[in-house]
């Protein structure tokens, strides 16, 4: 079979188990294909379809809302309203969880960003979607505590980035493969089977406009990085930072990297900045399941038991060798084992400390 013309359709056909559960969820990734591309057709037009700019109202987060947020949150609740797939469905955009209507039958809850990364579009720079599948009760409609299960168990998840290209990034738990949108046939081919994020890398993405809020062990290991081969590192490191999650993953999938968005100071009521549901457990599984790494810094992202469905948490993530790195640095934090970073004695002082 020729790579390149691998559909996602037959690609979820070859890889899941043909059991009915199986059959469902390979349509509901189809149904999610089809939004995706309705809203990369949204995002190509730009200012051309009027849908740039914000509008007067604000997300749940606090979040003054684009114009393109909401219209892709309606892309993807109508697509799954009518597919009679999901049962429920939890976006980033609306404040709760929602019943699909009279498709009491669905086998899955769908927690979903609409849009990542919305700050960027009126910028035109590479935007995304983010979704997670997870399992429906039986027998009842869903309420709101089904939605809260750790990562660990999502059947399925991914992302779409709207770029150069279109592209679909999607995992079932059998590795991580990436899809690219044929404009001229609409449809989503393998052109990324098997993506593998390198153990090692030389290239980091944090936002160092909030160093001043970070712990110590993310301090630590940043200052490392910048030092390059001048210090413990021995080699040279390049920064990114893009402000757009779906993108900055999607490079590290490429690759390699790491990216955090830690637990800082600058807000104590807020933990972190991503959200668990809609941004971090699905990214964490496609993470891991091309072989890198998804922490907090102290624990398994996938394994955070969620107790609301817009939980915030901190989030470093990308090529294995570097998350475990910043694990250790916390590990060695907590322990007191740092005394450079736990004793004000050896902390580097300057005019602002």
């Amino acid at each position: 079979m020729h790579l390149g013309r691998t559909t996602l359709s037959k690609f979820l056909i070859q890889e899941l188990d043909g059991s009915a559960q199986s059959r469902h969820l390979a349509a509901l990734l189809v149904d999610v294909a089809s939004a995706v591309k309705a809203i990369s057709a949204m995002t190509a037009k730009g200012a051309l379809a009027g849908v740039l700019g914000s509008l007067e109202t604000e997300n749940v987060q606090g979040e003054v809302q684009k114009k393109l947020d909401v219209l892709s949150n309606t892309a993807f609740v109508n697509t799954f309203q009518l597919g009679g797939l999901a049962a429920g469905l939890a976006s980033e955009e609306m404040d709760d969880p929602v019943t699909v209507q009279g498709k009491t039958e669905g086998r899955f809850l769908v927690i979903f960003d609409p849009l990542d990364g919305s700050s960027n579009i009126d910028v035109n720079v590479s935007v995304g979607s983010i979704f997670s599948v997870i399992a429906a009760p039986e027998g009842r409609p869903p309420q709101p505590q089904d939605y809260l299960n750790p990562g660990r168990e999502q059947l399925a998840a991914g992302y779409a980035v709207y770029g150069p290209a279109t592209m679909m990034v999607i995992t079932v738990g059998k590795g991580t493969h990436g899809f690219t949108l044929d404009r001229e046939v609409g449809n989503f081919i393998l052109t990324h089977p098997n993506i593998q994020i390198p153990a090692d890398t030389s290239e980091f993405a944090i936002n160092t406009s909030n160093e001043r809020f970070w712990e110590p062990p993310v301090q630590r290991y940043v200052a490392e990085c910048k030092a390059g081969k001048t210090d413990v590192r021995g080699r040279d490191f390049n920064m990114r930072w893009i402000a757009s999650m779906v993108a900055e993953v999607h490079r590290i999938l490429m690759r390699g990297g790491i990216f955090m968005y830690p637990r800082d100071m600058k807000d104590p009521s807020k933990p972190g900045r991503l959200r668990l549901m809609y941004e971090a457990n699905p990214m964490g599984m496609v993470v891991e399941q091309a072989g890198g790494l998804a922490s907090t810094g102290r624990s398994r992202i996938l394994d955070v038991q969620p107790d609301q469905i817009h939980q915030r948490i901190g989030v470093i993530l990308g090529s294995r060798n570097e998350v475990e790195r910043v694990e250790r640095y916390h590990r060695e934090y907590d322990t007191g084992e740092d005394k450079q970073y736990t004793s004000p004695l050896f902390k580097e002082r300057s005019l602002y400390q």
